[in-house]
């Protein structure tokens, strides 16, 4: 071999003829290295290390530096976690535009008599007839639901012996059609409305001043409410950064107004953030965003509905049903962890009650016959009457005289007279009974704003279908062509936008990736008898729908829209469902002696009773060694509206709540996933 040239070794790799650099065997020193492997050295811990040593020393009192934010359709709860009660603020915010204010048009919720057809409750056909009999000779699909409705109260008067009395529409109508109000002076009218006319020169109102707007279309303002149920009003507004704006708004001005805390105080405050139980990850992001970045907080954690109500209630499992204005949600709650599972959403809400109660009314000659639900007060007339005359007691139901007072923009206060009967326990009995709502209405309108947004963490459509949904709509699912052993049950003559979803008799499945568990569909006859005691579910055709049928695409890839027809259930209905999807009976069991009423609709008188009387009444006969069912009070003085807001004060005066706090510099570097690592519910 020539001298100085080396000794070259044979190469076997069979890339001689390449720049490619052949990486090295992995080194057995970096397989047992602790980098990154334990929590002092992560992100959080770093923070965390650094918030310590830049913090103040601690405040006199714990809690005073952090606020509890509650967002809700119809109000808003904002207040400091050291507060005892928080600052109740209508959610909504008028502003002044320079182009044509389009006059508000009211979506009926609530099914309508037939077109042309007066809306009068017809007169019972003879005395001598059985009492409890509801008859109607109108084949108006509304007069057959508002007799269904009736039916079925009759059936619990009869079990709890309880008298009808006779003729009680005619003598209610007598009595409302011609009555004249009484006019209240202004001296003499202590609760009297100073209303804000056109001559004002604010440009923004939020809250109750937005509220007291004589005539908005006149004075050139837009009256909206930025929040819809769990989700941001997309019917109104026409951008997510207009939506915002106005949230903005709505909290900075409670803050100046009821806290005197200015924008430059903010970033020594710290915010606890109730976001809903079945929530859009859209609606989630944005609303951090605005607190962390445009509002500058210190820091900031979430927390669902459900289980800050059960911090409120100081109890660590049960049931929590929460009735909105919108919407309805149903969640349980595990040793202080939601169970995904059992989330279940409804369009039914305390909106809906006044409004069918506005219905009802009508049937009897109201007295009031310049009502128009679009404007604010004559809502509020509506609310007031609900409040005071609704109940869900069949004991209450009597002929009774009540009173009003309406005070409407440039005329004095007028005071009406009111007889009613069956009308008050019949508007807050549309939650168990939804026939009457009309759920293809409450979607018109709505839309995404946010279309074309992606971030790290994908949100599908199929995210918010959970297995209680999917158990309340096992009977509209199409069946597979090549599993027999899967069935469901059809329904029963009515689609389930009449009458609502129905549970029946019991069949078990077999679901695909259960390991040959046997799983129970329940069907349980809504559209028959329904009375507080044990009944006996009516045997129906359970078959198989034709493959061959063409499905269309919905989220989950199911044949139909689980999350909306899952919407339409009876209120009783979806808390079984939800405890069903939770796990077997001794879950069913555990739930359901734990059920946790909260919202404003809670607040009716009897909703414990009648609750618990048609709960037992569906799990009596499905679950084995079922005892009784429980209604869980809260605690004493806490009012039912708040005790979500109670929750979230609890847990921004914890010691544990220093690990689920996201500052702005974690949301500025991971953003969604940062609020994922600290809140594992997201």
């Amino acid at each position: 071999m020539p001298r100085g040239i080396p000794n070259a070794k044979r190469d076997d790799t069979g890339i001689k003829y390449t720049t490619f650099h052949v990486p090295l065997s992995t080194n057995p020193k970096h397989l047992g290295t602790t980098y990154l492997k334990s929590e002092s050295q992560t992100i959080w811990f770093r923070n965390s290390q650094r918030r310590s040593k830049e913090e103040t020393p601690q405040e006199s009192r714990r809690g005073s530096q952090v606020l509890v934010i509650h967002l809700g359709s119809r109000f808003s709860r904002i207040g400091r976690a050291s507060d005892v009660t928080p600052v109740t603020v209508p959610t909504v915010v008028a502003r002044r535009c320079k182009t044509p204010v389009t006059p508000h048009t009211f979506i009926e919720g609530i099914a309508r008599p037939r077109a042309g057809k007066k809306n009068l409750r017809p007169s019972e056909k003879s005395l001598d007839q059985n009492e409890y009999e509801v008859s109607t000779t109108s084949d108006d699909p509304f007069e057959e639901k508002i007799a269904a409705i009736t039916t079925s109260l009759r059936d619990r008067m009869r079990f709890y012996k309880l008298r009808v009395t006779p003729n009680a529409a005619n003598i209610a109508s007598t009595f409302n059609g011609p009555f004249r109000p009484e006019i209240i002076a202004e001296h003499n009218d202590p609760y009297r409305v100073d209303w804000i006319s056109s001559s004002t020169d604010e440009e923004v109102l939020v809250g109750d001043k937005a509220l007291r707007l004589a005539d908005p279309q006149s004075s050139s303002f837009i009256v909206r409410w930025p929040i819809y149920g769990s989700k941001f009003n997309t019917r109104d507004y026409t951008s997510s950064q207009v939506v915002l704006s106005d949230i903005e708004t709505l909290l900075r001005y409670t803050l100046h107004d009821k806290f005197a805390i200015e924008p430059r105080d903010y970033g020594s405050l710290s915010v606890v953030l109730i976001i809903p139980d079945v929530y859009d990850r859209d609606y989630v992001r944005e609303l951090v965003s605005l607190l962390l970045v445009s509002m500058g907080f210190k820091q900031l954690c979430a927390q669902q509905e459900s289980l800050a109500a059960t911090y409120g209630a100081g109890i660590s499992t049960a049931c929590v049903v929460d009735i909105g204005a919108k919407t309805t949600s149903i969640a349980c709650v595990d040793e202080g962890l939601v169970v995904a599972d059992s989330r279940m959403s409804l369009n039914i809400g305390g909106d809906d009650i006044t409004e069918f109660l506005y219905v009802l009314l009508e049937r009897i000659s109201f007295p009031y016959k310049d009502i128009n639900l679009a404007n604010s007060y004559d809502w509020n007339v509506m609310e007031d009457l609900k409040a005071r005359l609704c109940t869900l007691m069949e004991v209450d139901v009597a002929l009774n005289l009540y009173d009003f007072v309406v005070r409407k923009p440039g005329s004095p206060a007028e005071k009406y007279g009111l007889r009613a009967y069956d009308e008050i326990i019949l508007a807050p009995m549309v939650i168990f009974e939804p026939r009457m709502i009309e759920f293809d209405n409450k979607r018109l309108g709505l839309q995404d704003l946010n279309p074309c947004i992606t971030e790290e963490i994908l949100e599908h459509t199929s995210d918010h279908v959970t297995s209680a949904m999917v158990i309340s709509t096992q009977h509209l699912l199409p069946g597979p062509s090549d599993t027999p052993a899967l069935q469901y049950t059809d329904q029963k003559d009515k689609t389930s936008s009449d009458a609502g979803p129905t549970l029946g008799t019991s069949s078990n499945i077999i679901v695909e990736g259960s390991i040959d568990v046997p799983m129970e569909v329940i069907d349980i006859e809504l559209e028959d008898n329904k009375s507080s005691g044990p009944q006996q579910s009516s045997p129906s055709k359970s078959a198989r729908r034709p493959s061959s049928e063409p499905v269309q695409p919905f989220p989950g890839s199911f044949g139909v829209d689980v999350c909306f027809e899952a919407s339409k259930l009876p209120l009783d209905v979806a808390i079984f469902n939800s405890a069903r999807a939770s796990g077997g009976d001794e879950k069913i069991r555990k739930y359901l002696q734990a059920v946790l009423v909260i919202g404003g609709t809670a607040r009716i008188s009897g909703m414990g009773h009648a609750l618990e009387s048609r709960l037992q009444a569906i799990a009596t006969p499905l679950v084995q060694n079922m005892e009784r069912v429980q209604i869980i009070p809260p605690p004493k003085d806490v009012d039912h509206r708040v005790l979500a807001w109670k929750g979230g004060a609890v847990l921004g005066k914890m010691d544990g709540a220093a690990e689920l706090w996201v500052t702005q510099q974690d949301w500025d570097i991971l953003g969604m996933r940062g609020l994922k690592e600290r809140c594992f519910f997201l």
